[in-house]
C-alpha cells in the first residue's frame, strides 16, 4: 500500500504542542478537511491524538511510541495519523472526550482515537504504552490489530456501526435541546439549586483533608468552593464555610501549592494534596485566586489574600507578556539540576524544577535557618516524592517551629522570610520548564477577572494589570471592524475565530475592568463582545448557545479556511454545547449570566431574554444535577433574583468606600460606576451608542457634591444613600 501522506507537517503550525512532534518519523497531519479528504483517497482510518503542551503522559507517549522509528513506519502505512492542540481545538477535543467518557466511563490526555475517513470515531482511550502492561495493550499492536480489522469486510462493517452508533450518542449529548413546546410553560430554575448543590458537595466533602472525594487524584474545584461559600453567607450554616475553608487550607498547605514561589500546580495525585501534577496552568491561577479572595473577605483570614497575592504573582512574573498579555502554561518537566548526580543531563524530568533535597537546602542555607526551612516544608532524607526529593509542603507551623528551636514566633516569621527567598533565588539558577506562549482569549478572559477581583481586595496596581491585558487582547485578538474575536495570538501569529469561551469569558473579564475601574471602554468592549456572541453562537430555534459558530452561518460562509478554528467545522461529527464546569467554567453559564449582567447596561430586554431563554432550555438538565452545572446555576439565579446591584455616582470611589467594598462579601454583586452628573453621564451613552440612560443608571445622579450609592437586590432598590454602611445596612435587613 502507498503511504497516505508524504512528510510531517507540523512544522508549518505554530502551536509549541504540535511543534513538540514536528520531529517525529510520524507524518503527523494538522486536523483540517485534507488530512481526512487523503483518508477517504486511500481508504485507511485516521488517528486522531490530542494533547497539550504541559501534558506529562503526552511527553512520555511521545517518547516511548511516535518518536520510534517502527512504531511511525506503522501509522504512516496503515493511518493517516492527525496530531491536535487541545488549547487551540476544545471544539475537537470536547467531540472526542465525549465519545470516550461515554464509551470508557473516563478520559484524559493523551487522548487516542481511530477514526473512520470521515472522523467517526470507532477505538477511543487515553496512553497506551509501547508494550503491554496490566490490562492495557501495546500501542504499537493495537494499531496492527485495527489496521488488519479495517482490511477485513465483516470487521470493517462492525468498526462502521459502531462508529455511526457513537457518534449519534455523542451528537445526542453535545447538541441535545429539549423540543420546543408551545404549552410548556415551565419556569427558569431558581435559586433554591444553589443550596441543594451545596448540599449535594456537602456529600463528597472530604472532612480531614478538604476537597471533594476520599481518594487521590484531587483536583481543585473552584467552582464547588465559590458554591459552598455563597450557600453558607446566604443560611449562616458554619458547616458550609468550614468545607470550603478545609479545602483552601489543604491546597494551600500541600505541594500543589508552590510553597517556594507560588501559584497552584495543575492537581494532586494523592487525598492530602501532597504531591501535584506540576505543570502550570493559566486557568488554575486564575479561578483559584478569586476563590481565596472571597475565602479572606468571609473569614478576615488574611493568609487567604497572600495565597491569591502570590499565585497572581507568578503569573505576572512567568506567565505575562512584557506588554500584557498572559501566555498558557509551564512545563511539569525541566532538565535535572546539577546537584543530582546521576540523572541524565538530557532527560528532562517531572517535578524536578520544584523539589529538594536537605543537601540542597543545606547548600543555600546556614544554620539554623536551614533546620528551621528542612522543618518548615517536611524537606527530610528519603523525601516524599521521586529520586528521594521532597515536594515542600507547610509540614510545621510557626508556632510549632517556634517550640521547635525555643525562639519568638516573631523571630521564627522573619527567618522564615529570608528562608523563602533564598531558596527561591537558589531555584531560580536551575534549569527552567519551558513555556508554552499562545495567547487564547478565554483563558486570558479569566486571568482578567481575577486580578480586576483582586483590584478591589488587594490595590488598584492589580487592576491595572487586568486593563493592560485587556488592551492586549483587544489589539491582537479583535477586529472591531468584523466584530471578530479569534482565539489565540502567538508571537505575532494569529488563529481564530473564537469559541464561545473566548467571547463569553473575554466579555466578562471586560466587564469586570470596567467594575473595577470606572472605564467606560471596558464597558464598550465587554458589550460588543456580547453582541458578538449572540450574533455568532445563540440558536434562537434551539433556545440554546453553542461552544462553536453556526456552520450555515455568514461567519462560516466568509471564512477563506472552513477548517478555521470554531468557523463551523464540517469535519467534525457535532456542534457542541458546554454544559459543564470542568477545569474552568462552562462558557454556557458564564455567557448566559454575563448577558444578564449586562442587560442592565441595555435599553431593551434582548440579553435578558435570551439569558432566560438558555436557562429555560436547559432546567431540566440543570435541575436534575446542579451540582455539575454550578455556572448554569448561578445564572439562573442571576436570571431570577436579578443578583445583587451597587451603582456608585462619583469621579471616584472613595477611598473609604474602597475599604469597606474590598472586606465585603458580597457573591456576584454587580459594582456599577458612573459620572455624578447628567452632563457626565451623556458623554458615557455617547462612547456607548446609547440615547438614554439604561437602567442601572437611570435617575441614579449624585446627591448634591457627594458620592452616592444605590444599592439593589431582587430588582428592589435603596434610596439615595451619601453613607455606603448604610446602604449596605438596608441591603443586610433584606437577608
Amino acid at each position: 500500500m502507498s503511504q497516505p501522506t508524504d512528510r510531517n507537517r507540523l512544522d508549518e503550525e505554530a502551536s509549541p504542542y504540535l511543534r513538540q512532534h514536528a520531529d517525529n518519523p510520524v507524518n503527523w497531519q494538522p486536523w483540517g478537511e485534507e488530512a481526512f479528504e487523503r483518508a477517504r483517497d486511500h481508504d485507511v482510518p485516521v488517528f486522531v491524538s490530542i494533547g497539550y503542551s504541559a501534558c506529562h503522559w503526552c511527553h512520555v507517549m511521545e517518547e516511548e511510541s511516535f518518536a520510534d522509528e517502527e512504531t511511525a513506519a506503522l501509522l504512516n502505512e496503515s493511518f493517516v495519523p492527525i496530531k491536535v492542540d487541545r488549547e487551540e481545538r476544545p471544539d475537537v477535543d470536547s467531540t472526542f472526550m465525549t465519545v470516550s467518557q461515554l464509551v470508557t466511563g473516563g478520559g484524559g490526555w493523551p487522548l487516542s482515537a481511530w477514526c473512520t475517513p470521515d472522523g467517526k470515531p470507532f477505538y477511543v482511550g487515553t496512553y497506551f504504552p509501547p508494550e503491554p502492561r496490566g490490562n492495557h495493550p501495546s500501542f504499537p499492536g493495537l494499531c496492527r490489530r485495527i489496521a488488519d480489522s479495517w482490511s477485513d469486510p465483516e470487521q470493517r462493517e462492525e468498526m462502521e456501526r459502531r462508529a455511526e452508533q457513537w457518534t449519534a450518542s455523542a451528537r445526542d449529548e453535545l447538541e441535545s435541546v429539549p423540543d420546543p413546546d408551545p404549552s410548556d410553560a415551565s419556569d427558569p430554575p431558581g435559586s433554591g439549586l444553589l443550596d441543594e448543590a451545596a448540599a449535594t458537595a456537602m456529600r463528597s466533602v472530604d472532612e480531614e483533608h478538604g476537597g471533594f472525594g476520599s481518594s487521590g487524584p484531587k483536583f481543585p474545584m473552584p467552582g464547588r468552593v465559590d458554591l459552598l461559600f455563597r450557600a453558607a453567607a446566604r443560611t449562616g450554616r458554619e458547616e458550609l464555610l468550614r468545607a470550603a475553608t478545609r479545602t483552601l487550607d489543604g491546597m494551600a498547605g500541600g505541594g500543589m501549592y508552590d510553597q517556594i514561589g507560588g501559584g497552584f500546580h495543575r492537581y494532586a495525585v494523592d487525598r492530602e494534596w501532597t504531591i501535584p501534577h506540576f505543570e502550570k496552568m493559566l486557568y488554575d491561577n486564575a479561578e483559584l485566586p478569586m476563590v481565596y479572595l472571597d475565602g479572606c473577605r468571609l473569614t478576615d483570614d488574611a493568609g487567604y489574600a497572600r495565597v491569591a497575592a502570590e499565585s497572581l504573582a507568578f503569573l505576572e512574573r512567568e506567565l505575562r507578556h512584557p506588554e500584557g498579555g498572559f501566555f498558557s502554561t509551564l512545563d511539569a518537566r525541566s532538565p535535572p539540576t546539577a546537584s543530582r548526580a546521576g540523572d541524565d543531563p538530557d532527560e528532562r524530568v517531572e517535578g524536578t524544577f520544584y523539589a529538594w533535597t536537605p543537601a540542597e537546602v543545606d547548600a543555600v542555607l546556614d544554620e539554623p535557618a536551614a533546620s528551621i526551612a528542612r522543618s518548615r516544608y517536611g524537606i527530610e532524607p528519603g523525601g516524599n516524592f521521586e529520586r528521594g526529593t521532597t515536594v515542600p509542603t507547610l509540614s510545621a507551623s510557626v508556632e510549632e517551629l517556634a517550640a521547635e528551636h525555643d525562639r519568638p514566633v516573631e523571630e521564627i516569621e522573619e527567618v522564615l522570610v529570608t528562608v523563602r527567598t533564598a531558596l527561591f533565588e537558589a531555584r531560580e539558577e536551575r534549569p527552567r520548564p519551558d513555556r508554552d506562549e499562545k495567547v487564547l482569549a478565554s483563558w486570558n478572559g479569566r486571568a482578567i477577572s481575577a486580578f480586576a477581583a483582586a483590584g478591589t481586595v488587594l490595590g488598584e496596581s492589580y487592576a491595572d494589570l487586568a486593563d493592560e491585558a485587556l488592551e492586549f487582547c483587544r489589539e491582537r485578538l479583535y477586529d472591531a471592524d468584523e466584530g471578530r474575536l479569534d482565539r489565540r495570538w502567538l508571537d505575532g501569529d494569529v488563529a481564530g475565530p473564537g469559541y464561545l469561551d473566548d467571547y463569553a469569558f473575554l466579555a466578562r473579564g471586560a466587564f469586570d475592568v470596567y467594575s473595577a475601574t470606572g472605564d467606560v471602554d471596558a464597558l464598550a468592549f465587554a458589550l460588543e463582545l456580547a453582541e458578538a456572541l449572540v450574533d455568532h453562537f445563540y440558536d434562537p430555534d434551539a433556545g440554546t448557545i453553542y461552544f462553536t459558530r453556526d456552520p450555515d452561518g455568514d461567519a462560516a460562509r466568509e471564512a477563506d479556511d472552513a477548517d478555521v478554528a470554531g468557523a463551523g467545522d464540517g469535519t467534525l461529527f457535532a456542534r457542541p454545547q458546554e454544559f459543564t464546569d470542568r477545569s474552568t467554567p462552562s462558557s454556557l453559564g458564564i455567557a448566559a449570566e454575563t448577558l444578564a449582567i449586562l442587560d442592565g447596561f441595555r435599553t431593551d430586554d434582548r440579553f435578558r431574554e435570551i439569558a432566560e431563554r438558555v436557562v429555560t432550555t436547559h432546567s431540566d438538565r440543570i435541575r436534575a444535577s446542579p451540582l455539575e452545572h454550578v455556572s448554569l446555576v448561578r445564572a439562573a439565579e442571576r436570571v431570577e433574583a436579578g443578583g445583587i446591584e451597587v451603582t456608585v455616582a462619583a469621579e471616584e470611589i472613595p477611598s473609604g468606600w474602597e475599604e469597606t467594598l474590598a472586606d465585603r462579601y458580597l457573591p456576584g454583586a454587580v459594582i456599577a460606576r458612573r459620572p455624578p452628573t447628567q452632563d457626565g453621564l451623556d458623554e458615557w451613552l455617547d462612547r456607548l451608542g446609547l440615547e438614554d440612560a439604561p437602567p442601572i443608571w437611570k435617575g441614579r445622579d449624585a446627591e448634591g457634591d457627594e458620592p452616592t450609592v444605590y444599592v439593589c437586590e431582587g430588582f428592589t432598590c435603596s434610596p439615595p444613600e451619601t453613607d455606603l454602611d448604610a446602604a449596605l445596612e438596608w441591603l443586610a435587613d433584606r437577608e
